[in-house]
């Protein structure tokens, strides 16, 4: 299983340098889930491959998305049944990949009165959603009447509420669906490196033979040749073309989407709720763990890319709309316990707005080339790679005489994954609390650790039960950063609060009480100098209240 693969920054030197020194069939440019998507899909298949990202794995659009598998049923609203299609049919497969990750989520529609979805035209487009996406069984979509949909949301506006549609999706963390992308790539010999930034491509004969990176730890600079060179920068993708002489035709365009994250007492809806915003938008409600989180915004963004933030005026939007659908709902801005903001890379069209725009995603091949992907969705990222990954392949068969595999990546579970079926994992859960409640443990904590490791929470445990003499939940907290160091690259405490184990966002309380652990373990692997430390505990500070304090001090000083 990969979780023993080691896969650390620990002697990152000589790995890099020894990286340095092979040639590749393909680069890969970006660690997000396309990219990660992408190393699996051409590794699995035969192709020597490099993954090289400027941050951390997951650092950009693939930590802040709404978090789910979904089929995009607005979509159907613009007639985009291909795309509907693809990602609807695609949400069983990354479900059966990764059960404990990608979380069968009950979502629930309701139709009010001069809502965006009426009941026959709701009813209609459930049905064929379902056909697109060959949903089966209990999950086929069932149409509610008012005391029905009530009975299972009770916060829903009685006076306007003629019903409600209700139908199956997924939810998953974005970022550990990367995390887990990219190691199952190391099983066929991939070779990734997070803090690994492109910052020129090599050329013979006018086409692009490899990229010069920098190591953004310790300043080296390197060459590495390759057939070559995917890039799957997401935001960034238009710059890596601009460094290619290739930025023209179409191009991207970026909007910002928002979430922001309440206490369950705050917003104690039962389940997900999809629901009608005013101003014709729709937005989710979606209850995980100790919280529920809501989102999104979809605005124009032309911005620094590399520090996206959730506004005053973000939060008051998105409280607005909660408040005006649930009416026994009072959400203020103190309310809020974290946010997270990020940026789609959508394709540009004339004379649309940011909600009009495709999610389609597209390969641009320039003259010397490098192949770009931008577009698309979470849910797609399996397909996208496979399109992308098809086209190298043809390339190499033309230009190489190699015959390579075809895609696999529908039938390789991820790292994890032992389980067959979804029931297997809340046995599994069941499991691990019996394990776990003797040392004050609760329900939380084993669903946390499954549905965030899967079978790796064995390898936690492991570690959790040779750490001696401190608290449990803090011996816990150990264990996992000592797994994220060894098994998941994490460079920094940084990494691990915010995109190994999603905290930040989902128990932000914990980042503050574990603080000081977690960074120990940091001190203690990586040998960090105390202005290093220092460093860190200042960004997580900032990070901190960046995400949770929305006073108005705290916007002018932004």
């Amino acid at each position: 299983m990969s979780e023993n693969i080691v896969f650390s920054n620990v002697n990152r030197k000589e790995q890099l340098q020894k990286a340095a020194q092979m040639s590749y069939d393909l680069v890969v440019v970006g660690g997000g889930i396309t990219g990660a998507g992408i190393a699996l899909d051409a590794s699995s298949r035969g192709m020597k491959v490099l993954l090289l990202e400027k941050g951390d794995f997951a650092s950009g659009t693939s930590s802040k998305s709404t978090k789910l598998i979904h089929g995009g049923l607005r979509y159907l609203k613009q007639f985009d049944f291909w795309l509907v299609k693809e990602v609807g049919s695609e949400r069983a497969i990354v479900h059966k990949l990764a059960p404990h990750l990608v979380l069968p989520e009950k979502m629930l529609l309701p139709l009010i009165e001069g809502g965006s979805y009426g009941k026959w035209l709701t009813s209609i487009g459930l049905k064929v959603y379902d056909i697109l996406a060959q949903v089966s069984g209990d999950d086929k979509r069932q149409m509610l009447e008012k005391k029905e949909a009530l009975k299972l949301e009770p916060l829903l506006p009685k006076k306007i509420l003629n019903g409600a549609g209700y139908y199956a999706e997924y939810r998953t963390d974005d970022a550990r669906l990367t995390m887990e992308n990219l190691k199952t790539s190391l099983q066929f010999g991939a070779q990734l490196f997070n803090y690994a930034k492109v910052t020129d491509f090599i050329y013979k004969d006018e086409q692009v033979a490899g990229v010069k990176f920098t190591d953004e730890v310790f300043g080296d600079e390197y060459n590495v040749f390759s057939k070559y060179v995917i890039n799957a920068a997401g935001p960034w993708v238009d710059e890596l073309r601009s460094v290619n002489q290739s930025k023209k035709g179409k191009q991207l365009h970026l909007t910002k989407g928002v979430h922001l994250v309440f206490p369950k007492e705050k917003l104690p809806v039962k389940q997900s709720v999809y629901f009608d915003i005013p101003d014709g938008r729709m937005m989710f409600a979606i209850p995980r763990g100790k919280v529920t989180y809501i989102g999104t915004t979809d605005t124009n963004y032309n911005a620094d890319k590399n520090h996206v933030t959730t506004e005053l005026a973000d939060a008051i939007y998105l409280i607005s709309a909660v408040n005006n659908m649930f009416p026994d709902i009072e959400l203020e801005l103190d309310d809020i316990i974290s946010s997270w903001a990020g940026l789609r890379p959508l394709i540009h069209e004339e004379g649309k707005s940011a909600s009009e725009l495709s999610r389609k995603d597209e390969i641009f091949t320039s003259d010397t080339g490098l192949v770009s992907i931008a577009g698309g969705k979470l849910t797609g990222y399996r397909k996208m790679a496979e399109r992308v990954v098809n086209r190298i392949v043809k390339k190499m068969e033309e230009d190489y005489e190699t015959e390579l595999k075809a895609c696999t990546t529908d039938k390789i579970p991820l790292c994890g994954n032992d389980f067959k079926k979804y029931k297997h994992v809340t046995k599994y859960i069941d499991q691990v609390l019996d394990n776990l409640k003797e040392d004050g443990f609760e329900f939380y904590h084993a669903w946390y650790l499954v549905t965030t490791y899967g079978k790796q929470t064995e390898a936690i445990l492991e570690r959790y039960a040779n750490i001696k003499g401190k608290k449990p939940k803090e011996r816990m907290i150990k264990a996992e950063a000592q797994f994220a160091m060894a098994h998941e690259m994490a460079l920094n405490p940084l990494d691990f609060f915010i995109r190994r184990t999603g905290r930040l966002y989902f128990d932000i309380d914990s980042v503050r009480k574990y603080k000081e652990p977690v960074f120990e373990e940091f001190q203690k692997a990586y040998n960090y100098s105390a202005e290093d430390m220092e460093a860190f505990s200042k960004e997580l500070d900032t990070q901190l209240t960046e995400h949770s304090d929305f006073s108005l001090e705290r916007d002018q000083n932004l």
